[in-house]
């Protein structure tokens, strides 16, 4: 089943940290049969591990890579969430937990596609290169609402250092996610909602 669509960028409703009722819930880890149902445009609530990795994890990452090591978490199946949560406030799990600008991972993401990693959650549009490499890999790439951390931490039940601690805030994390609220912005079929969005605007402009 496809739930409803979508539009590109950090506003698609007002759906963050509260069910959104048009929107399909999808249980995690993704499966290639669930990567293939999506389509770009999709609203998705996002139900399971969730892991965060920002510029300086995905650095460290990238060096044990070229120096043939083995990363501390096994990222085949997974998604990656471009976020560095705050700390958690008393009584919370999490603090403030928005995307970070997606791009600044481009360069360190498809050697993460190339050992399974299944898709990726952050905010705004990547190089052609990241979508060809999403493409060729099957994998889908999510957009969250940017400004709203507050919101999505809401959504967050738990959360545990997984891998490089020493990074603080950018340290890798596990977060188990109830609906956490995503629209697709690439499927694993090469749709681009940015794509779609812009040609919907230069028709009616």
């Amino acid at each position: 089943m496809t739930g409803g669509r979508g539009r590109p960028g950090g506003d698609h409703g007002d759906n963050s940290g509260a069910a959104d009722a048009g929107a399909r819930s999808l249980a995690l880890p993704l499966t290639p049969e669930d990567a293939k149902s999506l389509r770009a445009g999709d609203r998705v609530l996002l139900c399971g591990p969730l892991y965060t990795a920002r510029d300086a994890a995905h650095a460290r990452m990238a060096d044990t890579l070229a120096s043939g090591g083995q990363l501390p978490v096994d990222l085949a199946g997974q998604l990656i969430y471009y976020s560095g949560p705050t700390p958690a406030p008393p009584g919370r799990v999490i603090g403030s937990a928005g995307p970070t600008t997606s791009a600044r991972m481009d360069a360190w993401t498809p050697p993460l596609l190339q050992l399974g990693l299944s898709g990726a959650v952050g905010k705004g549009e990547r190089s052609a290169e990241t979508r060809h490499a999403f493409r060729l890999h099957g994998a889908v790439y999510f957009l969250a609402t940017g400004g709203a951390g507050a919101l999505l931490a809401r959504c967050v039940k738990t959360a545990e250092v997984v891998a490089y601690e020493d990074l603080g805030t950018e340290a890798v994390r596990r977060l188990v996610v109830h609906d956490f609220p995503v629209v697709v912005a690439w499927d694993a079929h090469g749709g681009d909602l940015f794509t779609t969005a812009r040609k919907t605007e230069q028709r009616s402009s």
